[in-house]
């Protein structure tokens, strides 16, 4: 291991390299901070770049951009509360909140400070634990992806208020009802098209999470302005984190960097997952609110918590260091933009796999060093520019709302070139401005569409393997234990009121 880290360290040691871990972050970072363009489209675009490189120098910069494209992401989300990519919408839960609390700049700087320690965390766990990881996540069967998804929808209890779990609930199956529009391709039929052949495709990520969330938002800004005399004090001077602010973030941006690397070393789980994943951790295992001490008493999540914000932004980066060991270990993506990475790493000549750490392993501690290089300048790069891009929120709102329109709409129409998307925006955005008005949160109803292609797929082959039984649910342990997780997270909600009963 040892020989390993000297040598990725030789090769990414270079000025060449370096140059172009910076500009692979840089780059990145600004392409994720634009609605839209995600991590997937930052590197399409930067591969034809890379063809006259080495390749370790062409994945050196091409993971830069990886998690550049992940880290500047949460701008959007935290700012206009526009999650352009899925990896980053939890972020907006907290992160958006404490923007129009004018703590624009703390929040950006625990995301780059929560980020910087889960893509550190990761990559030192990267090291130690790749070569096992990989025969964990060839373990993992159909069955056990199922129970997983089933897991993370279980988590609805992190998104919704008090008393309000049937909503959320509703909002959940409403997204795996959105999730089914489309074309199967198991059975290759239509599905709830209504003969449109614009709906062939199924609705985008992208054009439902622009119509909830930014372009919502641009309708509620409308319909609920702030008073006159409320102004937006908008504090970008002080980046630094206070030490209890420290010690109260450190345990979840721990245990969200564990729990986001070990999520994206499971082939087609990502970011995306382990980002909801740690932020329902994260709520549902936050003690008991403190009322007596009003001041210094922590807001809800979902209120401007950083907690709340520090463990999508930790697990997220987390995961993308750990999508790297199913696709250099067993040359399978685990993600799309993996996927993308798989298909540059073939163009160069070089097959990702077991053998990949005898015959080529400069490639492989090349990208492993370069990761903790490319954490530390995205800290480096950003940290500076935080008062600046904060004071995108004292645009007026005459401004920033048809700025949010503007980005919404484009950010939809430049990926499909169709009319009929930007129709569905506007009808969509309509529906979630009502159901917003009516008290129905947003966050669990993506996190049904993203995880309800998957959790189909999956079902239906474990379903194949049992010959139509359910008797997978229990025939494997990993599945077995899975079930049992998700068992003890459903019921949880209803086992704390009954103890919070008796305590009254």
């Amino acid at each position: 291991m040892f020989d390993g880290l000297l040598l990725g360290l030789s090769t990414v040691l270079t000025l060449h390299n370096l140059l172009l871990v910076f500009s692979g972050c840089a780059a990145g970072t600004l392409i994720g901070m634009l609605p839209g363009l995600g991590p997937i489209s930052a590197i399409a675009l930067m591969i034809p770049i890379t063809y006259g490189f080495e390749p370790a120098s062409g994945m050196i910069l091409l993971a830069g951009v990886y998690y550049g494209a992940i880290f500047g992401g949460s701008t959007s989300s935290i700012l206009i509360n526009a999650p352009g990519v899925a990896g980053t919408v939890a972020t907006a839960f907290d992160g958006y909140p404490l923007a129009q609390q004018g703590k624009a700049g703390k929040a950006l700087a625990v995301a780059a400070y929560a980020s910087f320690a889960g893509g550190t965390l990761a990559a030192i766990m990267l090291v130690v634990l790749a070569p096992y990881l990989s025969q964990l996540s060839l373990a993992f069967q159909s069955a056990d992806y199922f129970v997983l998804m089933v897991l993370g929808l279980s988590l609805v209890t992190a998104f919704s208020a008090s008393g309000e779990y049937i909503k959320a609930l509703a909002m959940t199956c409403l997204g795996l009802m959105l999730s089914t529009v489309g074309t199967d391709l198991s059975a290759g039929v239509q599905r709830f098209t209504f003969g449109r052949m614009d709906l062939i495709d199924g609705i985008s990520f992208l054009l439902l999470a622009m119509a909830t969330f930014a372009l919502a938002e641009a309708f509620m800004m409308v319909l609920k302005p702030a008073p006159k005399d409320q102004s937006l004090n908008l504090k970008t001077s002080n980046l630094a984190l206070s030490l209890d602010e420290v010690k109260q973030i450190a345990p979840t941006v721990g245990k969200s960097s564990v729990l986001g690397f070990l999520v994206g070393t499971l082939p087609g789980a990502g970011a995306t997952i382990a980002s909801f994943l740690a932020y329902g951790l994260a709520r549902n295992s936050a003690g008991r609110k403190d009322t007596t001490n009003k001041e210094q008493a922590e807001p809800d999540f979902g209120e401007g918590n950083l907690k709340g914000l520090a463990a999508p932004e930790s697990a997220n980066n987390a995961a993308c260091t750990g999508s790297f060991v199913p696709l250099l270990t067993l040359g399978i993506p685990g993600s799309g933009t993996t996927a993308i990475l798989l298909g540059a790493l073939i163009a160069y000549g070089v097959q990702p796999g077991p053998r990949l750490f005898i015959d080529q392993p400069e490639i492989f501690w090349s990208v492993i060093v370069s990761m903790y290089f490319g954490n530390l300048i995205l800290l480096v790069l950003n940290l500076p520019l935080i008062p600046y891009i904060a004071k995108l929120l004292t645009i007026p709102k005459t401004y920033l709302i048809p700025l949010i329109f503007f980005f919404s709409i484009m950010g939809v129409y430049l990926v499909s070139f169709n009319t009929f998307d930007i129709q569905m925006l506007l009808i969509i955005a309509i529906i979630a401005v009502f159901l917003r008005l009516m008290t129905f949160p947003m966050a669990p109803l993506l996190l049904g569409f993203i995880l309800g292609g998957m959790l189909e797929e999956n079902l239906r082959r474990a379903l194949t393997i049992s010959d139509g039984s359910l008797s997978f649910l229990w025939q494997r342990p990993i599945t077995l234990a899975l079930v049992v997780l998700t068992l003890a997270v459903l019921f949880s909600p209803l086992v704390r009121n009954i103890i919070q009963k008796y305590r009254d």
